[in-house]
């Protein structure tokens, strides 16, 4: 089964010119008629981002969407109020659209979204940082001094999913899928208890990281040039 655009609106015109128009646009659609069928469809299929209209309430409906996932949330919804807009988007929605609207633009905006944070076909490379060397090919991560450094297997899926993307963000459910599976993308913890281990031995001081950064409410990133952080959490 493969990734699709969540689509939800109880409104069957627009519901249908956005699933047509995502379809002519190359994207496979998951159809939810409530909020419940929402939360089934996150925990089982594989989806790339959510078309929602909240309804009357859209500020709780995205901020609980946020909550339970980092995919992207393009809000569609007939309220033109300005403040209105401003709500959404501060609740964690990545773009708003004000019915009716093209489903050509529609298409767009989630291309746009998606330009920021989908990842790249990944490297196969050993890469050097100034602090350590992470050869991909037979999973070494070796410090400058010669040390080699142990990671857990699971250590070791995520340092590869982000070390073979340098510099390039990696969303946290797309991270958590990778690593644990689609049934694991709301599960955070899992990425904070296993971050802090991964800096706690790479990171020359972990709480400063240089290498292993937190974009705030987004994901997390490799660089290989030094940059300072401060703050440890996903």
């Amino acid at each position: 089964m493969s990734d699709a655009v969540l689509v939800a609106d109880l409104d069957p015109a627009s519901r249908r010119q956005a699933t047509k128009g995502l379809r002519l646009g190359g994207f496979d659609v998951a159809i939810a008629h409530s909020i419940r069928e929402i939360v089934s469809l996150l925990r089982r299929r594989q989806l790339v981002g959510i078309v929602v209209d909240p309804g009357p309430d859209p500020v709780a409906v995205v901020k609980d969407l946020r909550s339970r996932n980092e995919l992207p949330i393009i809000v569609v919804s007939d309220r033109d109020d300005e403040w209105d807009k401003v709500d959404v988007l501060d609740a964690g929605a990545d773009d708003y659209l004000t019915k009716p609207f093209g489903a050509e633009e529609l298409v767009a905006r989630l291309r746009a979204v998606l330009r920021r944070i989908v990842v790249p076909e990944p490297v196969h490379a050993t890469i050097a940082t100034d602090d350590f060397t992470i050869c991909l090919a037979d999973r070494r991560f070796v410090r400058r001094d010669g040390t080699e450094i142990s990671l857990s297997p699971t250590e070791w899926k995520i340092v590869e999913v982000l070390a073979s993307h340098p510099k390039h963000l990696v969303a946290h459910a797309t991270l958590l899928r990778a690593v644990w599976g689609p049934d694991a993308v709301d599960k955070l913890a899992y990425l904070r208890v296993y971050m802090r281990n991964i800096r706690r031995k790479v990171e020359a001081d972990p709480s400063r990281p240089r290498h292993f950064l937190t974009v705030p409410g987004l994901g997390l990133r490799f660089e290989p040039d030094p940059v300072e952080q401060t703050g440890t959490a996903p």
